[in-house]
């Protein structure tokens, strides 16, 4: 089995990562940015896993404050990032917990699902998450018993994403561009995108519109970054 920990990445809060300099473009490519963007590209997944894995503690909720200190640009993801850091400034950890529940929890349900087989099929446990099983097993995730979310989960396959550019960083003939691309398209592309939409028109958001709107701004910048690179 190779590097890659089921244990650790799909199961446990991601860590607090994401570069504070200014977001990289998708047209600005060569050697010596490289790595800034996968560094970037990393963090950003992180961030986005751990908001949506469970509701920020404090630490988070003042680590994601900070991003609204930051002028890195005009373009929408940029702009989105430090949306996201002042809508935290105005917000604090319970209010955000109650929101969280409400969209994420609810009582049976919350207003919004964030697994992909819900959004591909109209149903829970459905044939895509049994696609991603096969892949994460083929990649050497081992399913933790423990845990009966399902992986199809956004949070999750942030977690995974973020490892897969790591290890690109380190070794790009196992974990390169192309595998980058072939998880993205597969099991992140197909739905992402209309889920953090449904994210920023929720009624129960408010600080989560945010994260809606950097959510929907980066799977746009990664749509377009890994179809130029591959």
């Amino acid at each position: 089995m190779n590097k890659y920990d089921k244990g650790q990445s799909m199961t446990s809060q991601a860590s607090v990562a994401i570069d504070q300099s200014s977001a990289p473009s998708p047209s600005h490519w060569d050697a010596s940015v490289a790595d800034e963007n996968q560094r970037y590209r990393s963090g950003a997944y992180r961030l986005l896993a751990s908001l949506l894995r469970s509701s920020p503690d404090q630490a988070m909720l003042d680590h994601v404050k900070s991003l609204g200190e930051i002028e890195n640009g005009n373009d929408e993801l940029s702009v989105a990032l430090q949306m996201l850091g002042l809508a935290a400034q105005h917000c604090d950890v319970e209010t955000i917990d109650d929101e969280f529940h409400a969209l994420f929890i609810g009582l049976g349900r919350g207003e919004l699902v964030p697994y992909g087989s819900w959004y591909l099929t109209g149903f829970l446990m459905e044939k895509p998450l049994a696609t991603l099983r096969d892949d994460l097993a083929r990649m050497g995730f081992e399913r933790n018993e423990d845990i009966s979310e399902p992986e199809d989960h956004f949070a999750a396959l942030a977690e995974v994403m973020s490892l897969i550019i790591d290890e690109g960083v380190q070794d790009p003939a196992t974990a390169g561009m192309g595998m980058q691309q072939q998880f993205f398209e597969m099991h992140i592309g197909p739905w992402a995108g209309k889920f953090f939409e449904d994210m920023t028109s929720a009624s129960s958001a408010v600080f989560y519109r945010s994260v809606g709107r950097l959510g929907s701004a980066f799977i746009d910048f990664e749509q377009q970054f890994l179809t130029m690179r591959v």
